[in-house]
């Protein structure tokens, strides 16, 4: 019973799949036996390397998995969007509504998709800067600047030349620390470990230090294997656990709900000193009004991406309190970053990847 979501959501990707190839078939002039035969593997390889790419990860060559997951998770958003212009295809002629007709149609609306997902990934490689204060009234007129980043999803897509640029734009800030909100890791620390991006990691200046707390993927890629990871970065890893910075304020780092079993919120907070700022790193941001309960003056979430791609986005609306932006609940503020990485595809459909600036007084 547990695999039957996992398995209907199989049968309904793969017959999407066959859906889109089959119309692009019938709208393909040239069906010479060769591009037939080319035509078949090509939809094979596209619509299966991801799947693939799960089940042979331990088994395959680095390089080798690394390709199929570029491949299969660049196509998940290639595919989505395929389909939307198939369907809109097939409901316009159904509905007689446009002039154009056949070809002519499939062609518009298919180079359409083409030029959103084209336009998306140039939009993914502009980082936005996010800039905000949070005046808690407890510092007595000390400022703090913080740098928050999220989903990173270092791995097969994201390598090293991506995390140089990255940590460049942080170390411009000039921050005093920096705060990661989980997903540093995608999917495997293997390509990690053989590029050496703990490296580029350590490359990070805040003289108070790098916080993260884990996300998701740090269980997905192995957690153990992840805090080996992070702990070469010199990223200090909090998990259900707090740490008093420059005697001024208290950060908070929960473990992800991966984790059924980790430490609630109140207890954490309950013994801590009321008179000092309490900012809480919760990777995914579920069950807000336990930070309004437990007197956190500000919590840092990522997860949700903002759906990365509309129309994804408006899905992360409906399952989250939250999926983007800022929100006072007195006493608390949130702020839920899109993340300055994403994962699969580098598309940003009517979302932005972002590195947030935080000025607590």
């Amino acid at each position: 019973m547990k695999a039957l979501p996992v398995i209907l959501a199989l049968l309904l990707y793969l017959g999407g799949n066959f859906y889109v190839f089959f119309r692009l078939w019938q709208h393909i002039p040239c069906h010479a036996p060769l591009f037939r035969y080319a035509f078949i593997a090509g939809a094979l390889l596209l619509a299966t390397s991801m799947i693939l790419s799960f089940i042979f990860s331990g088994i395959l060559p680095a390089p080798l998995a690394g390709l199929l997951y570029a491949i299969g998770s660049t196509w998940i958003f290639v595919f989505l969007y395929l389909l939307l212009a198939t369907l809109a295809r097939d409901l316009l002629h159904w509905l007689d509504f446009l002039p154009l007709r056949g070809r002519a149609l499939y062609y518009t609306l298919t180079g359409l998709a083409v030029v959103v997902l084209l336009a998306g990934h140039v939009c993914y490689l502009v980082k936005q800067r996010v800039e905000f204060t949070v005046d808690t009234g407890k510092l007595r007129g000390r400022e703090y600047t913080l740098v928050l980043v999220s989903d990173l999803h270092l791995g097969h897509a994201i390598g090293n030349r991506e995390l140089d640029r990255w940590v460049d734009l942080i170390n411009a800030e000039h921050p005093d620390a920096i705060l990661i909100a989980g997903d540093v890791i995608d999917n495997d620390v293997r390509p990690l470990d053989e590029s050496r991006a703990h490296e580029r990691l350590l490359r990070l200046r805040a003289p108070l230090g790098v916080y993260a707390c884990l996300g998701n993927h740090e269980y997905i890629a192995g957690v153990d294997r992840s805090l080996r990871f992070l702990s070469r970065a010199g990223i200090h890893v909090l998990r259900d656990a707090v740490i008093e910075i420059d005697s001024a304020f208290y950060l908070l780092g929960r473990d992800d709900r991966q984790n059924r079993h980790r430490s609630p919120l109140s207890s954490l907070a309950s013994a801590l000193d009321p008179s000092k700022p309490l900012i809480l790193l919760d990777h995914q941001p579920a069950h807000l009004d336990e930070a309004v309960a437990s007197s956190v003056d500000l919590q840092l979430s990522g997860h949700t991406h903002e759906g990365q791609v509309w129309p994804i986005s408006l899905l992360t609306r409906y399952l989250f309190e939250l999926s983007h932006g800022h929100l006072h609940r007195p006493p608390t503020h949130f702020y839920v970053t899109s993340g300055i990485g994403l994962w699969g595809g580098k598309f940003r459909v009517a979302t932005r990847s972002e590195y947030v600036i935080i000025h607590l007084r």
